[in-house]
């Protein structure tokens, strides 16, 4: 198609709608209501600190923004439309919602898990550093693949579990980061800017491998209408930018942020790592 018959079939697209998707409000919802549900029961034993209003803030954050990620113009965009428009919901959904989401979890509320043994292996073993990393990266690895991507294009349900699967990875991702729980650890400061750098690899490896393609890698794109006067190519070329740039800039500002925690604390311990949620999330 030629630059003057793109520029002449531009799709119009509605910005006064707001789609929203019954299964992704069941699922927030169903968030909440355990969040606030394990807030009260704790609050009636009247047991150690109180939820903070900053705390629960900070995990209603990461339920609206993964409401807003997953429905209206955002959604419309990136499952219709714009394959860029996809790579900034993945973004969302793996770099923005789940550190909000475990921020806004104090460790007492998921302390009684690990009451079950089974449970408590199994957390200890996928919370490992190189679980984690191993984990996220074949998520996000394997389903920009073009045989994956275009099959959870295709199949609305197969693009739920696409969906669930990188929320899953990501909070262990960011787990050696921002763990509330002891027993589960964070990493030490030097361990974390270890971490942070090699997470940024992978990652890095699709983007650049999505940006220098020289085809249509996801052909639904090809076929959608267009709501932008750029081609296809142009709009791949453009979603791997935003993996690339924007996906990697994350983990230069943690390691940034964690460096500066490390100097002024002056430690490189687990613990020192660790101390900030011990005061304010340890019970009894």
């Amino acid at each position: 198609m030629s630059r003057f018959a793109l520029l002449h079939s531009v799709v119009a697209l509605s910005w006064s709608s707001f789609s929203i998707h019954p299964s992704t409000v069941i699922g927030i919802a169903a968030l909440a209501a355990i969040y606030v549900w394990r807030a009260s029961v704790e609050k009636r034993r009247d047991l150690g600190t109180p939820l903070k209003s900053s705390t629960a803030a900070a995990f209603a954050s990461g339920l609206l923004l993964l409401f807003l990620s997953l429905n209206g113009p955002l959604h419309d965009l990136s499952d219709d439309y714009l394959f860029s428009a996809h790579m900034v919901q993945h973004l969302l959904l793996t770099l923005a919602v789940p550190p909000l989401l475990i921020a806004g979890t104090p460790g007492w509320m998921l302390r009684p898990a690990l009451r079950n043994r089974q449970v408590a292996s199994v957390a200890r073993f996928v919370t490992k550093p190189f679980a984690c990393f191993t984990i996220f990266n074949l998520v996000i690895i394997a389903w920009h693949l073009p045989p994956l991507y275009n099959l959870a294009m295709a199949n609305h349900n197969i693009h739920i579990a696409e969906h669930l699967m990188f929320l899953a990875g990501a909070v262990l991702m960011w787990w050696p980061f921002l763990s509330p729980l002891p027993e589960l650890p964070r990493l030490s400061y030097p361990g974390q800017m270890l971490y942070s750098f090699l997470m940024s690899i992978p990652m890095s490896v699709v983007a650049v491998s999505i940006t220098m393609a020289d085809h249509i890698l996801y052909p639904a794109y090809a076929a959608a209408p267009r709501v932008l006067a750029i081609t296809p190519l142009e709009d791949q070329l453009m979603g791997g930018l935003i993996m690339w740039i924007p996906g990697g800039f994350i983990f230069v500002i943690i390691m940034t942020v964690v460096f500066f925690k490390w100097n002024a604390r002056g430690e490189d311990s687990a613990a020192g790592a660790q101390v900030d949620w011990n005061a304010s999330t340890a019970k009894p």
